[in-house]
């Protein structure tokens, strides 16, 4: 009984509440002689809303159903969006194929020809001590790791590589990417985020692009290889912008621009990142183990310490003969990647016999430093030999392995010029022998810069070669260009 008397207590007390509020007055004020209280009215006003809201159908159906006959019209009107752009009347999509390596010499569609058409810079595909340390590693570890590095994936021979690559260049440590155009595009995000600002070439290639668009940064370009214009976009964006200071800003540049063949000024390009105070992330796939006295790349070429570069990439299939990419940097760029980028996280390593060819590469290129004096005087005998090739004309650097060949003259029409230019190309396949190829881009593609006809010299090619080549490209370029000199 004692129990229960509180709980009686205070039921009594709120009935008593209750009829108070109802024995109370309705009104707080008069209007045109009702008595109205305001916040009854509100929830009055709310709980019809709720009722009528809860009552309605959230679907009417039409007043007539339509008729099968209307519904069999609507059927055969509709017309799905494609998956793809159609296919333009003419256009090439039978490549060549291609039956064996692609060393200086290859097979392509049954029949030996001079390949001008791969990256093959230091000619060692085919190379007997980078054979043998694959089918060693065949051998021991099998094909693949079957698992990203941070899981299961991570070999000894992975680390002997990044080891390798960092002390050829003199940096700290490296990282080991699985697919060497991913390797940018995966660097690129791994430390741009949405707010920071990146002012890039406009020349760079697809995946840079690709990297940039990812980061989701506020991205600017300037003309391409244009240090006047560089400096001119560094001052706007920083001068007198308190919000500049505060965010991430880098310059993203390649080595040797894969649309044209230039060299990139580093020493103006380091000398400006310094004054504005800019990250550089500079992209070396066609450099490395090309440009410098020992093959170090960029930074060996101009002379600057490779310390004051933040973040350098490259791919290994140009100058290594394998594949895979790496980035290099001090140990806090490397570290940052191992968890934050996604090329690194979540792909299968790379397969240990491609590790061990990149390490064999890297010696064979410290114990055979005239392989540089050969390249380089095949480069410089092809750039003699085509300087009157009629309707073309070289716009790469002297120095470029990546010989790059526009119109001098252009239609006006990027499809007529790619036309001509893929004409140019099957004919010298067709009748001299010559594998070369033109630098067509997919629609994705963001880059302003003319198409031309890439070739890439190898210190394999011998000069009976780069003749051939040169013979070939005059004499098919005048017939083909004729009308449009």
């Amino acid at each position: 009984m004692d129990m229960a008397l509180p709980v009686v207590n205070a039921t009594a007390a709120v009935l008593a509440r209750v009829s108070a509020a109802f024995n109370a007055p309705l009104a707080r004020a008069v209007v045109f002689g009702v008595h109205i209280d305001g916040h009854l009215v509100v929830e009055g006003l709310l709980i019809a809303v709720i009722v009528f809201q809860l009552t309605r159908k959230s679907y009417k159906p039409p007043k007539k159903p339509l008729s099968e006959k209307e519904i069999d019209e609507l059927c055969d009107e509709w017309e799905p969006e494609p998956l793809c752009p159609p296919i333009e009347e003419g256009a090439r999509i039978d490549t060549p194929m291609l039956e064996s390596a692609a060393g200086p010499h290859t097979i392509v569609d049954g029949k030996e020809v001079v390949n001008f058409a791969s990256a093959n810079y230091l000619g060692l595909i085919g190379n007997e001590k980078i054979i043998d340390s694959c089918v060693g590693s065949l051998e021991k570890y099998g094909v693949g790791s079957c698992g990203p590095r941070g899981f299961y994936g991570t070999i000894d021979v992975h680390l002997d590589c990044e080891s390798k690559i960092a002390k050829f260049l003199g940096t700290p440590d490296s990282i080991l990417y699985s697919y060497g155009i991913s390797t940018i595009f995966s660097v690129i995000p791994a430390f741009c985020k949405k707010g920071d600002i990146i002012v890039a070439d406009e020349g760079v290639h697809w995946a840079v692009q690709n990297g940039l668009h990812l980061s989701r940064s506020t991205v600017v370009y300037f003309k391409h290889n244009d240090m006047a214009s560089l400096a001119s976009t560094l001052e706007k964006l920083t001068r007198g912008n308190k919000r500049a200071e505060k965010i991430r800003r880098y310059i993203v540049v390649e080595s040797i621009y894969q649309n044209s063949g230039q060299i990139a000024p580093l020493d103006e390009i380091v000398r400006l990142k310094e004054k504005y105070r800019f990250r550089v992330i500079l992209e070396e796939s066609h450099s490395f183990g090309v440009l410098g006295k020992s093959g170090r790349g960029l930074a060996e070429h101009y002379g600057v310490p490779i310390e004051k570069i933040d973040i350098i990439t490259a791919g290994m299939g140009n100058a290594l003969a394998t594949d895979g990419g790496f980035c290099t940097g001090s140990v806090r760029v490397v570290d940052h990647q191992r968890l934050s980028s996604s090329g690194y996280v979540f792909s299968a390593s790379l397969p240990p016999y491609l590790a061990s060819a990149a390490v064999s590469a890297v010696n064979y290129l410290e114990e055979n430093p005239s392989v540089l004096a050969n390249l380089r005087s095949n480069i410089a005998l092809l750039h003699k030999e085509l300087s009157d090739t009629p309707g073309l004309e070289i716009t790469s650097h002297v120095l470029s392995p990546l010989v790059f060949l526009k119109l001098k003259k252009s239609t006006g029409s990027p499809t007529t010029d790619l036309d001509l230019l893929e004409t140019i190309a099957e004919r010298v396949l067709k009748e001299d022998s010559v594998f070369i190829v033109t630098s067509k881009k997919s629609n994705l593609d963001r880059c302003k810069l003319p198409i031309g006809i890439r070739l890439f010299v190898s210190a394999g090619h011998t000069e009976s070669d780069i003749c051939t080549l040169s013979s070939s490209l005059k004499r098919v370029s005048a017939s083909v260009l004729s009308d449009y000199f």
